[in-house]
């Protein structure tokens, strides 16, 4: 199961998404996108996700904590607890034994950033 993990900020356009996922490796074979629970209605995002045929997986902010990723935002481990929203998303929706295959990558207005996780799904 391939998920694609998406951190944005409140006021984020589909172009943006679009974008940060084209640099992480893009919408082929995605089972899901993945963005922590109080952005997962985010109108952009639910394009994006409609856009890829795919359902968005709200991870709560507490399973998001704690999770080890290898890009560090100092801003993201004091809100979140971890140091890359998208990288942790994509890991936490992929499944226990999750690995990223695209690490974090970001839109060139800096508004969206994505991470593609593989995993197991369970």
């Amino acid at each position: 199961m391939k998920v694609a993990g998406l951190g944005f900020k409140k006021d984020v356009t589909l172009a943006s998404l679009r974008e940060a996922l084209a640099a992480a490796g893009g919408p082929a074979g995605l089972a899901a996108v993945a963005t922590v629970s109080d952005k997962a209605d985010a109108e952009a995002l639910k394009l994006l996700a409609r856009e890829c045929g795919v359902p968005i997986k709200a991870v709560p902010v507490d399973v998001l904590s704690g999770i080890a990723t290898p890009t560090q935002s100092t801003l993201i481990m004091e809100r979140f607890g971890t140091g890359s929203l998208a990288e942790a998303a994509a890991l936490a929706a992929a499944g226990p034994r999750a690995r990223l295959i695209a690490s974090r990558a970001v839109s060139q207005d800096r508004s969206a950033t994505a991470a593609i996780a593989e995993g197991d799904g369970t």
